[in-house]
């Protein structure tokens, strides 16, 4: 992606990178509606296998979200935590603390019920940290999206030592 202005900030250890992924609940989409950004906050859950990163998302079987992957596939994302604000002694010492993973891939509508059981299994383990299982008459009302993730880039932005 293009270089980050803030290097300090720039998180590149996997370890910390997952704990993001585990502690940021909602991921912010990005699609292309023509010659207009759409951006719609989603939880999501996420597999990490030998160093690919992969996103599964789901909602309604149909709608603006789905059209969108339809005509391009091409999709943008954003997750927080740990935001907690901070004081300074003078107005631009003030701001907020912060961890975050942005990235690009390509959107996929999954079809195939065995991977929808799969992706909803780890969504919600993503969600709450306790296992879930899914069977096909379950994930046959919803759509499932996997994001294969192609980059993705990490930040974190302590708190000021006072």
């Amino acid at each position: 992606m293009n270089g980050m202005t803030r290097r300090e900030r720039v998180v590149t250890d996997i370890n910390k990178i997952l704990e993001i992924l585990d502690k940021a609940k909602v991921l912010h989409l990005g699609l292309v509606d023509g010659d207009e950004a759409y951006v719609v906050p989603m939880n999501y859950g996420y597999v990490y296998e030998n160093d690919k990163l992969t996103l599964y998302l789901h909602g309604a079987r149909r709608g603006r979200k789905l059209d969108l992957i339809r005509q391009n596939p091409k999709v943008f994302f954003e997750m927080d935590c740990d935001i907690v604000p901070f004081e300074g002694d003078v107005a631009c010492k003030y701001g907020i603390t912060y961890s975050s993973i942005m990235g690009r891939g390509l959107a996929e509508i999954v079809e195939d019920p065995e991977e929808k059981m799969k992706a909803l299994s780890v969504l919600m383990k993503t969600q709450t940290g306790k296992d879930f299982e899914f069977n096909e008459k379950l994930v046959s009302v919803v759509a499932v999206i996997r994001i294969n993730v192609s980059e993705f880039t990490a930040k974190c932005r302590p708190a000021p030592i006072k």
